[in-house]
């Protein structure tokens, strides 16, 4: 066993495998009640943070629960949610209440080490 964990090559042969048993699809001829839950990606900074954590695992334990309950199940990543809003209401008015600076004063990279600083330190729900 390693002494750490390397995402890089764990991930990549459970992914190999999570293909190979078309977790990503249902079975379209099932008689069985559909379920579909979509799994929101990090924040526009790529910053995860407890919430992110809490979120996940509570959409894993309801989709196990939809299978074990017989439902034909689909759990699809990587959809926004709602990234955009989070970037204009908390980031961007922050910084022209502030600052009196847009994301256009400050250019991409800034904005982004910008919003990890900010984000980071926002309540989880």
């Amino acid at each position: 066993m390693t002494e750490q964990y390397t995402p890089s090559a764990v991930e990549k042969l459970w992914y190999t495998w999570w293909e190979a048993s078309d977790i990503f699809t249902t079975d379209s001829s099932s008689s069985k009640t559909q379920f579909a839950m979509i799994l929101p990606p990090p924040s526009v900074t790529g910053a995860l943070h407890i919430g992110h954590g809490l979120t996940t695992a509570i959409q894993d334990t309801i989709v196990r629960w939809r299978r074990m309950s017989g439902y034909n199940v689909l759990w699809v990543p990587g959809m926004d949610h709602a990234g955009i809003a989070t970037q204009v209401v908390v980031v961007e008015k922050k910084l022209i209440r502030e600052n009196n600076v847009t994301r256009h004063d400050i250019g991409r990279e800034r904005f982004v080490s910008e919003s990890v600083d900010i984000l980071c330190f926002l309540p989880c729900f």
